[in-house]
């Protein structure tokens, strides 16, 4: 999306805007939330690595209909949670299964031994029942909950949510027998978590915009602060150009180490087009990407796919490319997210996705230089830090002003140590050894100067 020059007006009758405090959190370049103006630069997506598959749902209590992964990090320990069996949406014989990896990438079905199937406890099954059509866990991250319910869930169709909680992840009970959320188009992976920035539990869930089921499937969340009683749900908002389409799943997550940052990973489900003549089905599907810093308000600026199905065939066919609900560090430089392949075929299976840490967009600026200047931000810390990229020929230089707009010297473009590579912590540098230290705590504005580069992220350090 190409973005055109944005300034922000400096007459004589401008009413005041205060700094913006980030203090030292990463910010990524995902929203315009820090950009006063840019000139000749586009955001542009990131789209995901298609790695290995790391699980193939082919056990007798899985099968072809396997589906709404969810994915968890707890200590050293990586836990993959995914509908199995799923003989009809409302059978109470469906079951919710869990695999382990030490590093994302090669899971195994632990025998638990808790729950029978077909005569056998010889499985990965942790629960049983309705609501494992869509059983959606995560690891609360709520300090104030206590040791029996580190693991929460919700689960369940028919227009009704139950909560669960866990000590342990394998262990699970309701919190209370009745629903805790009734307002809503369950049938899918209903989304929930602690939301560390507002103090409060949210849930993403599906609506229709025609009501009932008719229309248009979307998105809608409300909050908790208890996880039992729970606000009305209200639809996301987005911009009057996002455009009508079906939203099936959302897989929304705050960020790692970004958490203000809330992303959502939508399967977006186009219902009328069939491409592999003779199957059953009608639909084929991909990902979107877009974020939020309230958690109702989303920004849709990559408007086209973040994940297509690609050459392979058996991904073009109905609810493939779901991307799974959870986002973990698989290595120093590395997210991995996961998506669900050959949906319905016999081979359906799980993928892993590579993303770059804290680099799901960026800013960028092609062969003519691109500048881009932030908002008056209050300096928090002496150290200028980078997640950028730039071509064997391109560079990235930063110049330091005022909230007028005026340099400080010693920080200008022209004493800036151009930044070139490939770098996820880089200090920015200036000649004379200038630095940021005795502008701590005053307010400031950075200009970027891009040419082939893509600048994924910042924050400022000690």
């Amino acid at each position: 999306m190409a973005v055109g020059i944005r300034t922000v007006s400096r007459g004589p009758d401008r009413i005041p805007v205060a700094p913006l405090e980030i203090g030292t959190r990463v910010e990524m370049f995902v929203d315009d939330y820090l950009i006063a103006s840019m000139r000749g630069g586009d955001f542009v997506p990131s789209p995901p690595e298609r790695r290995e598959v790391v699980l193939t749902t082919d056990r007798p209590w899985e099968g072809p209909a396997s589906a709404y992964f969810t994915v968890i990090r707890d200590g050293s320990t990586v836990r993959l949670y995914y509908r199995g069996y799923c003989p009809a949406d409302l059978s109470l014989e469906q079951v919710t299964c869990v695999a382990e990896s030490r590093d994302g990438i090669a899971y195994d079905r632990p025998t638990l031994g808790l729950f029978d199937f077909r005569g056998s406890k010889r499985n990965n099954i942790v629960h049983v029942g309705k609501e494992s059509h869509n059983f959606g866990p995560f690891l609360d991250a709520n300090p104030a909950a206590p040791p029996a319910e580190r693991y929460k869930a919700l689960g369940g169709i028919e227009s009704r949510l139950f909560a669960f909680c866990s000590p342990d992840g394998l262990h699970w009970r309701k919190l209370r027998e009745e629903p805790v959320i009734t307002d809503g188009a369950f049938d899918s992976l209903n989304t929930a978590f602690w939301d560390s920035v507002a103090k409060v539990y949210r849930c993403y869930s599906r609506n229709w915009s025609g009501g009932g089921y008719t229309g248009y499937r979307g998105i809608q969340s409300c909050t908790s602060t208890d996880f039992v009683k729970w606000t009305k749900p209200v639809p996301n908002r987005y911009s009057p150009d996002a455009g009508a389409q079906h939203l099936y799943t959302n897989a929304t997550r705050p960020c790692p180490g970004a958490e203000h940052h809330l992303l959502s990973f939508p399967m977006r489900f186009v219902p009328d087009r069939t491409r592999r003549q003779g199957y059953a089905e009608p639909g084929v599907s991909d990902a979107l990407f877009m974020t939020s810093r309230d958690g109702t308000t989303w920004d849709r600026r990559f408007a086209e796919a973040w994940l297509r199905p690609g050459r392979d065939e058996f991904n073009w066919t109905q609810r493939s490319n779901m991307p799974a609900a959870g986002i973990v560090q698989t290595r120093a430089d590395e997210f991995s997210m996961y998506a669900s392949e050959h949906y319905d075929w016999p081979d359906h299976r799980l993928r892993r996705l590579s993303i770059r840490k804290h680099g799901f967009a960026s800013v960028h600026g092609g062969a003519a230089v691109a500048e881009m200047t932030t908002k008056v931000i209050l300096l928090a810390a002496k150290k200028l830090v980078l997640n950028y990229s730039t071509s064997a020929a391109g560079s990235i230089s930063v110049e330091v002003r005022n909230p007028a707009g005026v340099p400080v010297r010693g920080l200008t473009h022209a004493d800036c140590i151009a930044l070139y590579g490939d770098d996820l912590d880089r200090d920015v540098l200036w000649r004379g050894g200038s630095n940021l230290g005795s502008l701590v705590g005053k307010p400031i504005a950075l200009s970027f100067r891009l040419q082939e580069a893509n600048l994924f992220a910042l924050r400022f350090s000690d």
